[in-house]
């Protein structure tokens, strides 16, 4: 057997994973967590469920839609100035700031919630393309076992504070607040401070490779022209092109089902506590599962593995439409925890053995610009479908249809040929 790869740089690798350890705290508390709900019960307040179902999934898909045009064009920058840090430290600085600010905002506000939430998600979206890209140069040959770690740890991290968050919403005056509302606005706060402070390792210990230093406006036209010959290298890299196809399909689904799960749970009844205990299941399933789908990996493939977490999220979207009790939706929540980070982490580390390395940050930008893009269809699926058959339950079942066309489209991916034909760009 050959001897597994050993990690080049530990303190390099673990300060890079920690950095999902500091953003999760937003994917979790934020975005999973306290968002829907309190956009549902306290800027909503007095709409339709379908309504505000529909507003929620509108403000998930601008932001989106934002990151998804901006990924490209910056990653084609910060690859040129060697910029991945000052650009990976302004976009979390701005998320930092705007999700302290949800704070500030009043009840049946839901127009402002949507615009500060709409601002934090591009800075927590976009500082992950800088933070992407950083994968290829800290992980040397175990891609599949770092990519993974940092999942996991985003998992464990998030997974902590949102607990601390959730006792504080039940148990206010455990703290000094007087009710549930402010804890949860307190909770905003605790974010921006988790993800600003566990942000300083990848900032002191993560080195990126250097490229000669260029004028800001010189560093701009230069990233403009690599932009133009990377769609020219993705015409010729046609194995990246299809996966990125496939993935923009299955990681629709991954995502929807991540931000719009408790949304989903609210619209059939179910009591918003039972929803939170289902969301802290999931993330401490997911720490160790995705260091078990990262050794997979690294055994059967990252391909397989893939598949393996797409088949399990189809099985969980129609065990979904037919749930009737908040035991179905713990039951759901342990299967989604299984495989969410396993399908998140290969899909990186698998994209980032097809891309040559010495482009990684413009490959990656592309890479989240198809997340992005699809993080737009999915929630508005969920809500077009829900508002037009008038059943949630159907809106669950319309992301099937999303995650089967990406495993169709993955099966004809090349992975072998893939590295080949990036190793060979690379050279030139």
């Amino acid at each position: 057997m050959t001897p597994m790869p050993q990690l080049a740089n530990r303190k390099s690798v673990y300060a890079w994973a920690f950095y999902d350890w500091a953003n999760s705290a937003f994917a979790t508390t934020v975005i999973a967590g306290f968002f829907p709900i309190f956009f549902k019960q306290f800027w909503s307040t007095g709409a339709d469920v379908t309504v505000s179902t529909l507003r929620l999934g509108t403000a998930n898909s601008v932001a989106s839609i934002v990151v998804a045009f901006l990924a490209p064009f910056l990653g084609a920058i910060a690859d040129k100035g060697s910029a991945k840090k000052r650009f990976l430290f302004f976009f979390a600085l701005m998320g930092i700031i705007m999700t302290a600010g949800l704070c500030l905002v009043s009840r049946g506000d839901w127009q402002l919630a949507i615009a500060v939430f709409v601002a934090a998600s591009i800075g927590f979206s976009a500082s992950i393309i800088f933070y992407d890209s950083l994968l290829v140069s800290v992980a040397g040959r175990r891609m599949d076992y770092v990519s993974a770690l940092g999942y996991s740890l985003g998992y464990l991290g998030g997974g902590l504070l949102f607990g601390l968050n959730v006792t504080m919403t039940r148990n206010p005056h455990w703290f000094g607040l007087s009710d549930a509302s402010q804890a949860v606005r307190l909770s905003f706060v605790l974010v921006a401070l988790w993800w600003a402070v566990f942000s300083i390792p990848i900032m002191l210990f993560v080195k990126e490779p250097q490229t000669p230093t260029l004028r800001a406006w010189d560093t701009i036209r230069a990233g403009l022209s690599q932009l133009r010959r990377t769609f020219d290298d993705l015409r010729q890299l046609r194995v990246v092109f299809l996966f990125l196809i496939a993935y923009f399909l299955y990681i629709d689904g991954v995502q929807t089902i991540a931000r719009m799960g408790v949304d989903y749970g609210l619209s059939l009844g179910f009591e918003a506590n039972s929803l939170i205990v289902a969301l802290l299941i999931t993330q401490f399933v997911g720490f160790p599962a995705a260091l078990v789908f990262g050794k997979l990996g690294e055994k059967i493939g990252a391909k397989t593995g893939i598949y393996i977490g797409i088949a399990v999220y189809i099985g969980a979207c129609v065990f979904g439409f037919f749930m009737k009790t908040v035991s179905d939706f713990y039951i759901l929540a342990i299967t989604i925890g299984l495989v969410q980070g396993g399908v998140q982490a290969l899909s990186r580390s698998l994209y980032s053995t097809l891309i040559p390395r010495n482009k990684a940050a413009e490959f990656f930008g592309f890479y989240n610009m198809l997340g992005k893009f699809s993080t737009m269809v999915g929630p508005l699926l969920m809500g077009w479908v829900g508002v037009l058959t008038g059943n949630p339950r159907f809106s669950v079942l319309s992301v099937a249809i999303l995650l089967i066309a990406g495993w169709l489209l993955l099966v004809p991916v090349n992975v072998a040929g893939g590295r080949r034909a990036a190793a060979e760009m690379e050279a030139r």
